[in-house]
This record gives structure tokens, sequence and C-alpha cells, in this order.
């Protein structure tokens, strides 16, 4: 049954909003988050703060599909956007009484915004038409460009805010992170209804729930199995993970990176400005490529522009004055992340069955985060020992599985005429 447009349009209007207002939050922290956890444990802890943000995430994602798939997307939105206020606050008191232990904590939580927001994509793609699949993901993830662009560039304003209160030095957005993840839950709980799949369902198929899913929804290791099998969801699942560690390696390590030559905490907002609207800012453009030329081709092109941006940052890690050369690089790690996402993503909401769909989306955004929060962790130990050149050259290898399941991907394609790999994103084979 197709959702009414009525409530398909309100529907996206929630997400919408829900997804800038959450860009606002996440992306107020992830510029001060790695200076703060710096001036509390030292450069070589630096990197742990993304990684428990990550970690977080990760830990919550597959939990967060299960509300999903049992009482729909609204209250599993909801519910996460809740867990962030709460790891704003631990994050604003840690500083208080400096406590380290208690500030990574407040991080896992926040990072749980984080998952909310990328899970929305699959939201908005719970009731649209197979053809237009990716480009309705990318507008959701869009509407995330003006609050993550936003949000660094708060910094200082909000930093300047929170001494005025009393509080130390780089809590102030996260105040602003409270607000915004606050709001962001009550857009959610209010205006977002219940999506039916736009698909006509197979005869004899079970009953499905507001989220689309069968009623005989499998697990998520069950899931990674059926994906396993699969080339061209295994390639969808391993790109996700990949372009997020190599993104999360590279960005985390950018603050301390600048910081340690000189530039100001401006001119750091500036550039991971610069790297969210990369991320965010075009993904109608990718979203519209993947529905028109295929999701594998698109991929592919994100895996390119990410390998570029990594040469990139070598380049600029090793320039007198990088400034210019960095900013270059974190937009193209941006951009390739976004083309590797929402290609990646709709080519697995388009190959996966409706028993495994949303078990397997939880799973792949597990998956993904915990390849971040890895990355993360090692990141911090990664530029103290051979510095910022050190970190792009991990990030080249954290690439290479996805190549390799990319190839697989491809051939199987070929060798299956008609098969989802090869065609834009909606069509269906012939008999």
């Amino acid at each position: 049954m197709s959702v009414p447009n009525v409530e398909r349009s309100r529907g996206i209007g929630a997400l919408v909003t829900g997804n800038l207002l959450g860009g606002v939050a996440v992306a107020s922290g992830i510029a001060v988050g790695g200076l703060l956890l710096e001036r509390l444990g030292g450069t070589s802890v630096a990197g742990l703060g993304q990684a428990a943000s990550v970690l977080g995430a990760a830990v919550a994602a597959v939990p967060l599909a299960g509300v999903a798939a049992r009482h729909g997307r609204r209250r599993s939105l909801a519910l996460g956007y809740a867990i962030a206020v709460l790891g704003g606050v631990l994050i604003v008191a840690a500083a208080v009484v400096a406590q380290l232990v208690v500030l990574l904590a407040g991080l896992a939580l926040f990072g749980v915004g984080q998952a909310v927001n990328l899970q929305s994509r699959y939201a908005a793609a719970d009731g649209a038409d197979p053809g237009a699949r990716a480009r309705t993901m990318s507008i959701v993830i869009w509407a995330t460009t003006i609050g993550s662009v936003a949000g660094p560039n708060l910094s200082d304003v909000a930093d300047r805010f929170g001494r005025w209160l009393g509080l130390p030095g780089l809590t102030g957005p996260y105040l602003f992170s409270v607000v915004s993840f606050a709001l962001a839950g009550a857009v959610v709980a209010v205006f977002l209804r219940p999506a039916a799949r736009s698909s006509t369902p197979a005869t004899n198929a079970p009953a499905t729930n507001d989220a689309g899913t069968s009623a005989r929804a499998v697990g998520a290791v069950a899931a990674l199995r059926w994906a396993a099998a699969d080339p061209a969801a295994r390639f969808a699942v391993v790109l996700i993970a990949v372009a997020h560690a190599m993104m999360v390696m590279v960005m985390v390590m950018t603050p301390l990176h600048m910081q340690h030559h000189g530039m100001s905490l401006r001119l750091v907002g500036v550039v991971i400005s610069l790297h969210v609207l990369g991320m965010y800012a075009l993904s109608p453009v990718f979203g519209w490529l993947a529905d028109r030329i295929g999701a594998v081709r698109t991929a592919c092109g994100g895996m390119l522009m990410l390998a570029a941006a990594v040469v990139l940052g070598f380049v600029a890690a090793s320039a007198a004055e990088g400034s210019a050369l960095t900013a270059l690089a974190l937009t193209v790690l941006g951009l390739g992340w976004s083309a590797s996402l929402i290609s990646a993503s709709a080519l697995l909401t388009g190959t996966a069955a409706d028993h495994v769909r949303v078990p397997l989306q939880g799973a792949t955004d597990a998956g993904m985060n915990y390849a971040g929060a890895a990355a993360a962790a090692l990141a911090g130990p990664i530029l103290a020992g051979g510095g910022f050149r050190a970190v792009n050259i991990a990030a080249a290898v954290i690439l290479v599985p996805a190549v390799v399941a990319a190839t697989a991907a491809v051939r199987g394609g070929r060798a299956a005429e008609g098969s989802p790999v090869d065609r834009p994103q909606g069509t269906t084979a012939s008999s």
C-alpha cells in the first residue's frame, strides 16, 4: 500500500528537522571533543573520546533497530535522542569534576545521537518508491548539512557562553548539543508517523509492522550471515564500515594536528565545517547518481574520493603551510564518505529481503560504528608516534577490504544478468 502523500511529506519533514537539529548537536561536540579529552588525559588518549562516541553508537545500533522492528521508527529515534541528551549532561558534569572515566561514559551516550541521525535515513526509505529510494534517503541526510556546518562555527561562541556560566573551557558547545538533541527528539516524537512499504508485498508474505519489517524478522547475526552470502549486500556492509572508519580516523586527529601546528580554534572550526559540508551538502547528487547509474558505480566513485583524500592529507602533513591542503583533504574525505554511505545504504535496502532488512540495517550501522571506534582508538597513538602522515597511511590501508568486496560484487553482478548490482535502484530484471 502506498503511503499517503500528506503523511509521507509530514514524516520526511520531521526527519529533516530532526537531522538538522541533530547535526548541530553532533558537530558542536565533534569540534572540541578531542581537545577536551586531551586536556584531561594527554595526546595519546585524545582519540579515545571519538572512540567512545562511536562505540556508543555501535552498541546502540542493534537495540535501536530492535525497537524499530517491534514498535516503529518513531519510538526508536526519540529514545536515541533522549540517550544522547543524557550523554551531553554527563560530559559537562565530567568536565566540572575533571573525571576522565565519567567523560568517556558521557561521550559514549552522546554518540548515540549520531547513530540516530544515520538511522533516520532508513526511516525515510521505508515508504519510498524503489526508483527513488536513494534520493529519499539523501534528502534526509542532506538536512544535516545546515546543522553540521553551523555546529563547529558555534564552538567559539558556545565556549564563551559556557565560561560566562562558570563552566570549564570547551564545555559550552555541549550545552548547545543538549538543547539541540532535546528539540530533535521532540520533533520526531510529535510529528513522525508510521510509514508503510510502498512496494507490493509478495503473495502469502507475512504481515509487516509500521517499519515494513516482516513478523518473522531475524536477529542481527542471522542477518549478517544472509548478507555474507550475497556479494552486493556484502559489499554494502563492508564499504559502510570502511568509509566510516577512514573518515573517523582522519577527522578526529585533524583538530589536534592543526593545533599542534599553531592553528587557532576558529580555523579548526572552519576546516571541520568544510569537512561536514562535504559529508552532507551533495547528498542529493549522490542519491540521484545511485538511482540513475546504479549504486555500485556510485560507491566505486566514493572509494576513489576516499583514496584521493588520504593522499591529499599525506601531502598536507608534509607541507610547510598546510592549512589549505588540510581543508581540501577533509572536504574530499567528506564527499567520499557521503557517496559511499548513500550508495551502499541504497544497495543494502534494495537487495535485502524483507525479513532481514531492518535487522541488517541495525547490524550494518553497528559494524560501521565499531570500525569507527577502533579507528579512533588507534588514531591517537598513530598520531603520537608517526604524525599526521602516518594517520593518512593507516586510513589508506583500511580501504583495502572494500576494494576486495567491490571486485566480488562487480563480478557477481556480471555473472547474474539483471542483478541489482548492474542496474539502477528500483528497476526489475526481466524474467
